[in-house]
């Protein structure tokens, strides 16, 4: 019971990050990607220590915050009301629900692809593995996280948007994928096992 009720109040959580990733609230997903454009601008092109831009971006909110206070008070208004602003405990639950069912995810994903899946799948995963390790060596940390959200931004709405085409081209590429694997099974990995079976009935026969 307390399973499904734990996956049930991931549930918002994940289908707002969705909704960014998916441009359906274009105003946030735009703040996403401006952040974190102006955060690998100040630190990744002109070097800027972590600790300052976060110095930085909160000295500026609290000097708008400052500002826009104070005019209320002149033009005789309310200040601004910060009740809304702080994190529930149940929104609390559904980010820590959210990261760890991504974890559960990553973990099943593993075993999928040890274990469950054909050689040629974990052949791929490992071969594109080495090629994101060689990547990681030619830029820093923080490029590969600047480029990996503007990929989460913009990859998943042209897959929405070409879905047809890239089903199509990806059944012609799993064809072509299958028909090298049926080749290879017979003439290598089935040569292998007959070899196997003709010297293990000769070691029969000698002894």
């Amino acid at each position: 019971m307390s399973s499904s009720t734990s996956s049930q109040s991931s549930l918002p959580a994940s289908d707002a990050l969705r909704d960014k990733i998916l441009w359906r609230r274009k105003k946030q997903s735009v703040l996403v990607l401006l952040i974190a454009t102006a955060t690998w601008v100040l630190m990744g092109v002109y070097h800027f220590n972590f600790i300052t831009v976060i110095s930085w971006a909160i000295m500026f909110v609290v000097v708008l915050l400052f500002l826009w206070a104070n005019i209320l008070k002149l033009l005789g208004k309310d200040p601004p009301e910060v009740s809304g602003l702080e994190i529930s405990e149940q929104r609390a639950f559904e980010m820590a629900n959210m990261i760890r069912a991504w974890m559960e995810e990553g973990i099943r994903w593993m075993f999928r692809v040890s274990a469950e899946r054909e050689w040629y799948v974990f052949a791929g995963t490992v071969a594109g593995l080495g090629l994101l390790s060689y990547v990681g060596t030619l830029n820093d940390l923080l490029t590969l996280i600047y480029t990996g959200i503007v990929m989460g931004m913009t990859v998943p709405v042209l897959y929405m948007k070409y879905e047809d085409n890239i089903k199509r081209h990806g059944e012609r590429v799993k064809g072509q994928a299958r028909r090298f694997y049926d080749k290879v099974d017979e003439k290598v990995v089935k040569n292998i096992k007959n070899r196997v079976v003709v010297e293990k009935e000769e070691e029969e026969k000698v002894e």
